[in-house]
């Protein structure tokens, strides 16, 4: 397992530490006139190696205990428990170092009696490990808080997730019902061709199928959706609706909102093809504009109700707009606008990698 950032702090500061302690005593050992340099060294070395050895058990034993940081009288009443461990251990593991080191090299360690060797040190380890536990229950607590950030966007995210599936979902029962509507009005006046819609439709339906729930589509997915529903449409209307793309082809793995592109094209079939007599022209374009990708369907007779602005009206935009706001917040939009000297530009916007 690779260690923490917090860890790595935590090992860095310990090194200075004890590299401060190790300057001290040689600056204070060649005040008092010594010259064997080693011998400082050895006392504080011996020193850091005890105490890393106890911290480390300790640590290793408390590691459990981590969960009740929220709770810190009770985290800093079990680190406590382990004072009279340092208390009763230290002495004998550094001085037992020193001893043997001394030994070798054919000296003698001389030192106060060993009563009084117990209470200094246990009194100076006391300090010590009281300092790092602090410095641990804030490195501990800026993790927890890390985790407890990480844990809520992850919930966010998977919350948003199940929202925008939902909405993919409320988009295909009410895009089935418009399409049966469609074949149910061809069959009082042309059985052969409400069967050929009929076959246009599965294909159509085959299209919304293969998205599934996925919250998002490549352009690619969308405009086969796209171009089986304009083609249902275009069998209805007789003559009345010609829909022409104008497609980038580098754009195709463009990904957007499962279902984007259908809605628009429903749109003006809705609020103009339906209520006009003369031929409606469509264009839906796919382009790119700096870091945007820009998707327009524009058609040559609708007009944009006032009162409507570009919020546009029914389920398809509304739906599609919450879907734009879960997915991208602000950087994206959807904008209608009043062509002259007659027709509506829909206008779909999304950031797009480079």
């Amino acid at each position: 397992m690779k260690p923490t950032r917090s860890a790595i702090t935590a090992i860095i500061a310990w090194f200075l530490f004890w590299a401060l302690m190790v300057l001290v005593a040689i600056e204070d050992y060649r005040r008092d006139g010594g010259t064997a340099y080693w011998q400082p060294v050895l006392w504080e070395t011996s020193s850091a190696l005890a105490a890393t050895f106890l911290l480390l058990l300790a640590r290793r034993i408390t590691r459990r205990n981590d969960h009740l940081i929220a709770t810190p009288w009770r985290w800093f009443a079990l680190q406590a428990r382990m004072l009279p461990l340092y208390w009763l251990a230290f002495v004998p593991l550094a001085f037992g170092m020193r001893h043997a080191v001394y030994a070798l090299a054919g000296a003698s360690y001389e030192h106060e009696a060993w009563p009084q060797i117990f209470v200094y040190e246990s009194l100076k380890l006391t300090v010590f490990a009281g300092l790092f536990t602090v410095i641990a229950f804030g490195l501990l607590s800026y993790r927890e808080l890390l985790g407890a950030r990480l844990r809520a966007e992850q919930a966010n995210a998977l919350l948003r997730e199940a929202q925008l599936q939902s909405l993919a979902r409320q988009m295909q029962p009410h895009f089935l019902f418009n399409a049966l509507n469609t074949i149910s009005s061809l069959m009082h006046t042309d059985v052969a061709r409400a069967d050929a819609t009929l076959v246009q439709l599965a294909d159509l339906l085959r299209a919304a199928l293969a998205l599934g729930e996925r919250p998002q589509a490549t352009l690619a997915e969308e405009l086969r959706l796209a171009r089986a529903y304009a083609g249902v449409m275009e069998e209805r209307f007789d003559g009345r609706a010609r829909v022409e793309w104008r497609i980038d082809e580098a754009l195709l793995g463009i990904a957007l909102p499962a279902m984007s592109v259908q809605p628009l094209l429903e749109n003006v079939f809705k609020h103009t093809v339906e209520r006009r007599r003369n031929p409606t022209c469509m264009t839906v374009s796919a382009t790119r504009d700096g870091e945007h990708f820009m998707l327009r369907v524009e058609d040559d007779g609708g007009i944009l109700d006032k009162d409507a602005g570009d919020s546009g009206q029914g389920i398809g935009l509304a739906n599609l707009r919450a879907r734009l706001a879960g997915l991208y917040g602000d950087g994206a939009s959807l904008s209608l606008s009043q062509l002259l000297p007659c027709g509506v530009r829909t206008e779909l916007r999304l950031p797009c990698a480079s």
